[in-house]
Formats: C-alpha cells, structure tokens, sequence
C-alpha cells in the first residue's frame, strides 16, 4: 500500500539536533563529554524556576491553563504591553509553525529569509507549498536588508530576520531595521525572531520588535526561555504580536499547547533576574575566552550578541568537528548550517571554556602539524 504524503512534506529534510551526550559516551568511550552545540545555558535554569515546577508537579493530573494567562500578564507587566498582543507556545518553533498556518496558503505565496539563518523558517515555506526566497548574508556574514527588501513583491506574506542571527550571531542595528520596515509593501509581515535577544539587549542601537509594534507596524517579535533563562528541556517561548495576528495566532494552535510545568517555569524565570545577571555575565566573560583561543589557534571568529560563536576556520569544518568529537567536544559543523568552512560553538561555562580549549589546541596542532 502507498500513503499519499503530500511531496512538499516528503520533500522536507527534518531537523538535525546537535549529538547527545550519552551517544557520543557511548559511540567513542568517552568518560567526559562536553556538548557546545545547541546553545543551552550551561548555569542550567532559575532556581526559581525549579522550585515552581517542583510545586506544580503536584497538580499534574490536571489540563494546564488553556490560555496561559498567568504567563500572558507575567509578560505584559515586564514589558509594559497589553496582555492580548502575548500568544505563549511550546517553544518559539511552534509559532513560526502557526505563523506558516495564520499567513502562507497559495503556492504563489513567498517567503523572504537570509542565508544562512534559522532552518526553521525554511520549514515553514515548505510545509505550506510555497516560494522559499533565500537572501545570502553580506560578507560580515549580517543579514543584506537592502536586498531583502528588494525581492519582495505582492506575494511576499512573511520576511524573517533572526536578530541576533543563528547561525553566525550578528546583530541588525535599529536605523537598518527601520529602513526595512519602511521600504517593504504593506502585504509583507516582518518577523523578528529574537531568541537571544537578551545577549544583545546592552547595545544601545540594537532594536527589539516590541518598539515597532508600539509605533504601529506590521511586525512580530519571538522570544525564547530556551536560552537565557535556561529552560530548553520543558519547551516555552512567546511572541509579541498585532492584536489581529494573536488572535488569528490563539485560533490556529492546539488546545493546551503549553504544559502546567513550563507555565509555571517561565513566569517564575522570568522573575529571576539574578540569574539572568549570572547569566550574561558568564556569556560575556567565556565568549571573551574562547574568542581568543580560537585566534591564537588560526581561525577568525565573529564578534558575538549571541551565546554561540560562529567561527571561520578557513577550510572544511567537518574534520575538525569529527576531531573535536574525540576528544569529547560536541560542536555544530557549518555543512549543515549553510557554510562547510565554518562553524557554530555554544559558549560555556568556565570548566567547560577549559576543556574546549584544550581540544581545539590538540586538533588544530595536529591539522597544521
């Protein structure tokens, strides 16, 4: 018997995690391995956080709150918005999944993202069947608005820009956004994704969505307590959007999207900014560090706004990556990222800084030895 799958659908190459742990463990007898790969927070969550889900898992036989509105209005008092521009999902990839099914419906419908960017705004072209219109990165590896802005048309329905960017975490500064915003048609809806907003939020000319929305644009911002708040395991993310769009948002997600244990995480995460502070202190400080051991080791890193950096070794990164694995280092090699001369590594924590660097050392001294 032959299903018919939709060939968009078959089409599609799912997404590639970074290796766990516990395989690598096993695959190559490691007693110790480091993951930098999937740029999770190495202080782990809020305390806060673990505390309230240690409370709330008591009342786990019961629906979470449909609405999440406990978590709507944590949002709405820290950021000073209306309650009803938050939709809270299951992490930030379900609402560019709802995005796709609120706007994309016809195969003439386009969507504008640069390259290389977040893989899973390409899933969404393809899932709804139409036109994925990709923009490559300026040679500072920042995305080329001026470019983006110029292949959209009347049936351009979404532009996505990941701000900072992922994989190379450059950032756009609030004159180049606003630019866009005013150049693109009226038909075309501009996502910020700011997953990592917060490793940038201390330069002064870095924009955030919210200010646009304030000013009466046709823009969404994404969030995420994946990264700085240290929640990726229990999956929570919002978006910040035009009271028509949540609405339209609210209808098209599943009932119940959001767990009772990630509610109740993020609204208590979002409380601890102690942690937070611990947080970007530590990114600054071990960014710093890996930065310069990867000069000294040859290769030309990226200034970084993110918790990752995305390094140009210059050749190939899949030997080095390969490499790394041996020595117990779980990295993101840039051939499946868009660029196979580059590569993504998480910053960690001080240990983990240590143990990266002395990997990186012994690889590299043996590839040019």
């Amino acid at each position: 018997m032959s299903i018919p799958i939709r060939a968009n659908v078959a089409a599609m190459t799912p997404y590639t995690p970074g290796k766990p742990i516990a395989e690598v463990q096993r695959e190559l007898g490691l007693e110790r391995v480091v993951k930098l790969a999937s740029n999770e927070n190495p202080l782990g969550p809020s305390p806060k956080a673990i505390a309230a889900v240690s409370e709330a898992a008591k009342g786990m036989h019961v629906y979470p709150d449909g609405a999440s509105f406990d978590m709507r209005h944590a949002l709405a008092a820290h950021f000073e918005l209306d309650a009803a521009h938050f939709v809270v999902a299951n992490g930030s990839d379900e609402l560019i999944h709802l995005l796709g099914l609120a706007l994309l419906d016809q195969p003439e419908d386009e969507v504008v993202v640069g390259y290389p960017s977040f893989v899973r705004y390409d899933a969404s072209a393809h899932l709804a069947n139409c036109k994925l219109v990709r923009v490559p990165l300026d040679s500072e590896y920042r995305h080329d608005l001026k470019a983006m802005a110029k292949v959209c048309t009347a049936n351009t329905k979404i532009l996505y820009i990941a701000n900072p960017n992922n994989p190379t975490g450059t950032i756009m500064l609030r004159d180049e956004v606003k630019q866009l915003l005013d150049a693109v048609p009226p038909n075309v809806t501009v996502i910020l994704d700011e997953a990592y907003y917060e490793f940038a939020s201390h330069v002064p000319e870095y924009p955030t969505a919210l200010e646009f929305i304030r000013e009466g644009y046709s823009v969404v911002g994404l969030r995420t307590m994946s990264k700085a708040y240290g929640l990726a395991g229990i999956r929570v993310g919002y978006g910040m959007l035009p009271l028509e769009l949540a609405d339209a948002l609210n209808r098209a997600r599943e009932p119940f999207n959001v767990n009772l244990l990630a509610q109740v995480a993020g609204v208590a995460a979002l409380s601890d900014t102690d942690h937070l502070e611990r947080t970007l202190q530590n990114n600054m400080e071990q960014g710093a560090r890996m930065v310069k051991v990867l000069e000294e080791v040859g290769a030309k890193p990226c200034l970084a706004y993110a918790n990752f950096i995305w390094v140009d070794f210059g050749r190939a990164t899949r030997p080095i990556f390969d490499a790394l694995l041996r020595e117990g280092v779980i990295v993101r090699p840039g051939d499946v990222l868009g660029n196979e001369n580059c590569m993504r590594i998480s910053i960690g924590s001080p240990d983990e800084t240590s143990f990266f660097e002395h990997a990186i050392r012994n690889v590299m001294a043996r590839m040019i030895g």
